[in-house]
Formats: C-alpha cells, structure tokens, sequence
C-alpha cells in the first residue's frame, strides 16, 4: 500500500531521458517506484492522464531571506512549482546581524533588491545575532518549498569591520581571518555557500556600493578558502559589468573567478547577462569560462531564460510618465488606486499628460529610444515582442504620438495595464542570445530574483516561461527540447548546489512533483497587491496549468489553490 500514486501520466523525469507513459509511487514523502504500477495499491492516487509528471523546479537565485520569516508559501516562485529555493544571493541578507545593523540590513536590501523596508522592518522578528542562530530561527518554520540559503559578503563584512566594512574600506589581515570564521561556522552550520557582489549597479538605500563591492583578492581567496578546508559550498556572485557598467577588462573577472575556483576547489557561479553597451561581450566570457573550466576550475555561469525587464504601469515603482509635470502632480497626491485611476480617466488630465513634450533635447533623444524599447506586455504576456510590437512602431501605425499609446495601455484593465521594458538580455531583439547562453556547456539557469524588485520586476514565473515559451510557443526561432528543460531547472540546478536528493523522479529521490497540463500551461499577468506587511506593495504573477503541486509527497497547491501543507523545511548544507 503506497502512500501516493501518481497514475498514467507522461514522466519527464529529470535525468533528460525521454519522456515516457509511467506511474509515480511516493512512500514517506521519497519516490519508491517509477513504472507500471496499475495492480499497486495506494493510500491516494491522482490522475495524470493527459498531463505532464515532472520533478519540482529547484530554483537557485532567490531573494526571500526576509520573507522566509514570516511567510510561509513563498509566492510568487510556489506557484510555479518550485519546491526547492535557493537566498542569500548577490552577498546581501540578514544574518550575522549585530543588533545595532539591523536596520542598515534592511536598507542594504532595500536598495540592492527594491524590497520595500517599512515590510522588512515589520515582517523580520529578530531571533537571531550570528549565522547559525539565523538558521536556527530557519529550522523552526514550515514552508510549501524547501529554503537554502547562503552566507552574504555585505552582512559579514559589516559584522566583522562595522562602519569600515560598510564603507568598502580595504580589509586587513585580521578582518579577512574574523570573516574567513565567520563564513566556516555558517557553512559548517548549513549555509550552501557564499555571496558577494562586485557590480556597482547594487547599492544600499543610501547609495553606497554593497560592502565588499570592491574587495581585494586577498579578502575574496581568504574567504572562500574556508570552502576549500570545509569541501563543501559554492561561492557565488553578481561580478562587475554584470550591469553594463564599465569596467576596464571584463576578461578580468573571469580570470580571477578562475584562479580562486582553482585555488578553493570550489564551484564559483557568477551571474552572465547580455548588456545594451557590450552586446556581444556575453560571447567572449563564455568562451573564455568555458576556456579555464577546461583548464582545471569549476566555473558555472548563471544565465537567464528570458529577459530581465521592467514592467511599467500607474502602480509600479517606475512609469514611462515620471517625468511629466502633470502626471507628477497626480502622482503626488498618495491617492489610492481606485482613485488614481478615477482621477486620470479624466479627459483633461489624460491630454496635459500626454501632450507633454521634452523641452531639452537630451530628453528628447532619451524618450524616443524609451518608446523603441517599450512594449505592451499584452495578455497573455509577451516576453520576446518584435520591433513591430513597440510603442514606437504600434504608435506610427495608428497614427497617434506614443505616450497616447502608453497611456491608453496603461488605463487597461481598470488602470491595470502594463508596459515591459527588457534591459538585459535583450539588446538584439530577441532572444537568441539568451538562447544560446542556455545551452552553454556550463551555464546553470537562474537570477529569477524571486522576492526581489518587487515594485518593477516579475521573473520569479521563469521556471513556468521555461516550459511555456521555450519548449512549445516559440515563434521567433527554434525551441529547446522538453526533456532537456526540465533537466536544466531539476537535475542540474540541484546538483550545482550538491542537493542530490531531489530534481529527478527516480527511486530514492524525494518526493517533490509537478503534474502539469501542458497544452494549456500559461502565465498570467502580473499584478500589484498591498499583502506585504505594513500594507507594502508586490507584483506578483500566477500561472494556469498546474494540476499540482506535491512537496515531499504532499499535495501543496491544486490548481493553484494552496491547500495549507506545509512540509518545506530548512536545507542544511549538501546531501
């Protein structure tokens, strides 16, 4: 008598072999069986027929390390059917966290992932001071995913050298040996790893650089030889230019990143982008990582599957319009949504706004690439529109001037609407390049940013896009193979990280399951929601098509309705 029986679907199972028809049989929240299982007795079974049976998406560039605390689905990256998430990314987080830095923490990640401080000061309980009472407060939670998380640079150099560590002074001797201990307890403790990140794009709410944006090698290699003496972890970082700041030999990066792997025996992931100002740049990294891996280091670039972009819209954090008076001036009155959307029906507030001309040239120049950049995101949403489809284009066809457009996009849906704005991976037009970064001998797919930019960005529904648009809508060029996607975002993305319990559906694996109907698998659209704590505001976006859910043999979403188990628990190191 089985526990659960998931019965007659198509198993994808991970390992990229073919997808066939079989049963899943799950006995104390581990797969025990994968086949022909029609005269096998289970406690429950589900019908799969006509659906896709896959592995949980492991999911490994999040940024819940706040949210962890007091949330316990995890959405929007639960509703994609990830069951397993990776924080503690791009070398910001909450722990060690001495007392009187606890609100520099929280503007730390404010500034760096646009999560809204007034929520991480009401929503953080601090039960905590050093990295091991963090995941200790961890341990006492119940999630509907399992949580990793990493030991952040910008948390323990300011722990270690106060304001001196937050001001990205260079660190001696002494402060590199009381970080090097640091980041041993905590790894030895449960962290998956270490992060840092050197691009100058992250920055505090006070507009500092990320403490450890500029750290020597000295810092960087005593560091991470904690790695090397423990044998375990994965170091991890947001590398400079990673932005499209210049830098004066991006080769740099890797060549450092290439000795410290060599050095710590360690795998070093690093973030891998397609940037406006080097749109080729991207190539040349690859096949220089890909150069020093065949040289001895263990480098893994962290790609995206589609673009990075903005969504853009009367409640977000940016609007096209922000720099006309008048909308401003609307603006500024803090008026609810419904009466922000009242006040802008009004015919003569549209035409103050949208008649509205830059008086400076500069301006000028920078709006009209602004309206060759920006698309409506449509529904169901378009992440790889064609030039045909940007305001520019679609505003010259009908005749009317592109701030028309966007206004009239944006007052859809009750004042809903939105424009997307891709400013990274992006820079031909399509998605080619990205393409290409996927299939990447060594790139690992990630930076979906779960958590984070919660008042711009939406791609923590990347896991979903991957099997939507890469494997069955794709019209702008070839799709990647079904069995091979899966892979990426199961087997791969868990073994990187040394979870080698989970991502396939194999005997002994845990538990964790999609069952999906495929042919009608879709995105919606995401919207802003006040449900974060001290009535902060989110994009979130949810998904059509997931049958269920299952989290180590339990049922914890059904047709996108959470059902309230909770059997996600804290990882604690590699297995």
């Amino acid at each position: 008598m089985h526990d659960l029986v998931i019965r007659g679907g198509t198993v994808v199972d991970g390992t990229g072999s073919p997808a066939r028809e079989a049963d899943v049989a799950i006995d104390g929240g581990t797969v025990v069986e994968v086949g022909a299982l029609a005269g096998e007795r289970s406690r429950r079974s589900i019908d799969a027929e006509g659906m896709l049976v896959t592995p949980g998406w492991v999911d490994i560039h999040t940024h819940y390390d706040g949210q962890a605390t007091w949330d316990e689905v995890l959405a929007p990256s639960a509703w994609h059917g990830v069951t397993t998430l990776v924080m503690g990314n791009c070398g910001v987080g909450f722990a060690p966290a001495r007392p009187d830095r606890q609100d520099w923490l929280i503007g730390l990640m404010e500034g760096v992932e646009d999560i809204p401080g007034t929520a991480l000061s009401e929503g953080i309980q601090w039960e905590w001071e050093t990295f091991p009472q963090y995941l200790d407060a961890l341990e006492h939670r119940r999630w509907t995913v399992d949580v990793g998380t990493q030991v952040p640079h910008g948390a323990v150099r300011a722990y270690v050298m106060g304001e001196r560590g937050a001001g990205n002074e260079a660190a001696t001797p002494d402060d590199i040996a009381s970080m090097r201990a640091i980041v041993k307890e905590s790894v030895a403790a449960g962290a998956l790893g270490f992060s840092t990140s050197r691009t100058i794009a992250h920055r505090a709410i006070d507009g500092e650089p990320v403490p450890g944006t500029f750290a020597a090698e000295d810092e960087l290699f005593g560091i991470g030889s904690a790695l090397r003496e423990l044998g375990t972890g994965i170091f991890e970082l947001a590398p400079a230019g990673s932005a499209g700041e210049d830098v004066d030999d991006p080769g740099k990066e890797i060549d450092w990143m290439r000795r410290l792997s060599t050095a710590i025996e360690r795998p070093v992931t690093f973030a891998m982008l397609q940037v406006d100002p080097y749109p080729d740049l991207w190539a040349d990294l690859l096949r220089i990582s890909l150069a020093a891996v065949e040289e001895g280091a263990d480098l893994r670039p962290q790609v995206a599957g589609r673009p990075t972009g903005l969504l853009a819209g009367f409640h977000t954090s940016y609007c096209l319009f922000d720099q006309v008076p008048a909308y401003t001036a609307v603006k500024g009155r803090n008026l609810v949504p419904e009466q922000l959307c009242d006040a802008l029906s009004d015919p003569a507030v549209r035409r103050s706004i949208v008649e509205w001309r830059p008086s400076d040239e500069f301006t000028a120049q920078s709006m009209g690439k602004a309206y060759e950049k920006t698309f409506p995101l449509g529904t169901p949403p378009d992440y790889e529109p064609g030039p045909e489809r940007s305001l520019a284009s679609l505003a010259a066809a009908r005749g009317c001037h592109p701030l028309e457009l966007a206004y009239d996009e944006m007052m859809a849906n009750g004042g809903t609407g939105l424009l997307y704005i891709p400013i990274l991976n992006y820079s031909s037009g399509d998605l080619e390049p990205t393409r290409e970064m996927l299939l990447h001998p060594r790139g690992a797919l990630g930076l979906a940013d779960g958590g984070a930019h919660v008042g711009i960005i939406c791609d923590a529904s990347m896991p979903t896009f991957m099997l939507t648009h890469w494997t069955r809508d794709r019209t702008r060029g070839d799709l990647l193979p079904l069995e091979w996607v899966v892979k990426k975002q199961t087997h791969d993305t868990a073994r990187m990280y040394g979870l080698s319990d989970r991502g396939t559906l194999q005997a002994g694996m845990l538990g964790d399951v999609n069952v999906i109907d495929y042919e009608h698998l879709q995105l919606g659209t995401p919207a802003v929601v006040a449900d974060l704590p001290a009535g902060g505001r989110r994009l979130l976006q949810d998904a059509a098509g997931y049958s269920c859910t299952i989290k180590r043999g339990e049922v914890t979403f059904s047709h996108g309705v959470d059902t309230g188990c909770r059997p996600g628990r804290l990882l604690r190191g590699a297995r």
